[in-house]
């Protein structure tokens, strides 16, 4: 599975295309594989290893910020299960923002998940993260908590509130994806 990057902002776009080739030099194939998430995967993706209290919570806290799409965005995408990936809500992970990319670590044809496996000396993700760094980029592996190997931005603001109020992100994704 092959990300498509043309939905990548411009100079972000450039420097994935950079940051792949740097990994490549370095012998190491990382391939790209998630871009752009709409607001509706990224609440599947928040949501599956969330209790129903948990869940309830950040819908009426979205609601009373003015962010009635990103609740809605949770609300329907119905139960998941499964490890937690991510502790970003719909609207808060720059994936919605088409300033992320996700890549997967190729060994031998096929996708290897490990953050300590060394193949000649390297990790893959590890030459990921720093590569992605030399760029001038945000590297999800060296997060101080939950590190998201795969995962590197644009930004150095771990999320758009960061940058902007919800009420502003709650119009964003709804012009974009509702």
């Amino acid at each position: 599975m092959a990300a498509d990057l043309s939905v990548l902002v411009q100079p972000f776009r450039t420097k994935v295309g950079s940051l792949v080739d740097a990994c490549a030099r370095r012998g190491c194939e990382l391939r790209p594989y998630m871009a752009r998430r709409d607001p509706f995967e990224q609440a599947r993706l928040w949501r599956q290893s969330r209790s129903i209290e948990e869940i309830t919570k950040k819908i009426d806290t979205l609601k009373a910020a003015g962010a009635p799409f990103l609740a809605k965005c949770i609300d329907q995408v119905g139960p998941q299960s499964g490890s937690l990936v991510t502790n970003a809500p719909p609207g808060f992970s720059w994936h919605q923002w088409d300033e992320a990319v996700d890549c997967f670590w190729v060994v031998r044809g096929a996708a290897e998940w490990s953050t300590r496996r060394l193949i000649n000396g390297l990790n893959g993700y590890q030459v990921l993260a720093d590569e992605a760094e030399k760029l001038g980029l945000t590297a999800g592996g060296h997060w101080k908590s939950l590190k998201d190997w795969p995962h590197v931005q644009l930004r150095p603001a771990a999320a758009p509130s960061d940058a902007m109020s919800v009420k502003d992100i709650n119009t964003a994704m709804q012009q974009r994806f509702g």
